[in-house]
């Protein structure tokens, strides 16, 4: 039975994760996985947070899972979430500065409170339903509309250098990327195991999915 790991290096409730991926993907095992060992061993890794990120760099650090979750994205089918897309750029502003893992190019800046676009007030964090408009095709928006709404929760978000790794993008005053990618590589700033059916798509989509974009 195939294995899906997901990362437990101490932030955030992962329960409503585990449930998600147990509910769309009965033939798979899923298991937090606390150390290196059993990231290494899973086929394919989801990689959620909520919290800061300094804590959560710390925390991969201490936990001896950096390398072991470096090693996974380079080759597994591999899902970021929410802080989890965050962690993957090269650096975030958030807690005075913070290098992340490097895997993808660029960074995290905050969301500016104030006026947004069309005179909305904008509030810090974003939170709350808003849309994704997919902004290229891969096998994980199978079968979700475009401008599904998804659950975000998050006052940072992810400014990448290069747009061909931009999958989805939102708005909340600007434009920001709401989901990216490359190869065997896909994050979300949104919740899917908070955002009823789209949501649960996406994470079967996730469960099926081998890890090409073709």
């Amino acid at each position: 039975m195939p294995t899906v790991a997901v990362v437990d290096y101490g932030m955030g409730n992962l329960r409503s994760v585990c449930k998600a991926l147990e509910r769309v993907a009965p033939g798979h095992r899923v298991r937090l996985a606390h150390n290196a060992a059993e990231l290494l061993d899973a086929d394919r890794v989801v990689f959620p947070g909520q919290g800061a990120m300094a804590a959560c760099m710390k925390a991969l650090g201490a936990g001896g899972l950096q390398e072991a979750l470096l090693d996974s994205a380079a080759h597994k089918p591999f899902l970021g979430i929410c802080l989890g897309l965050q962690a993957l750029y090269d650096f975030s502003d958030e807690d005075g500065g913070v290098a992340g893992l490097g895997l993808l190019r660029g960074r995290v800046p905050r969301f500016a409170a104030g006026v947004g676009n069309g005179g909305v007030r904008l509030k810090v964090p974003h939170m709350g339903w808003n849309q994704v408009r997919q902004s290229t095709a891969h096998p994980l928006w199978r079968g979700i509309p475009q401008d599904s709404r998804f659950y975000f929760v998050h006052s940072y978000y992810a400014e990448p250098d290069n747009p061909e790794e931009v999958c989805g993008v939102t708005e909340y005053g600007i434009s920001f990327t709401s989901a990216a990618g490359r190869e065997n590589l896909f994050a979300v700033q949104f919740h899917p195991e908070k955002s009823q059916l789209a949501g649960l798509t996406l994470l079967e989509n996730f469960c099926r999915w081998d890890g090409t974009t073709g």
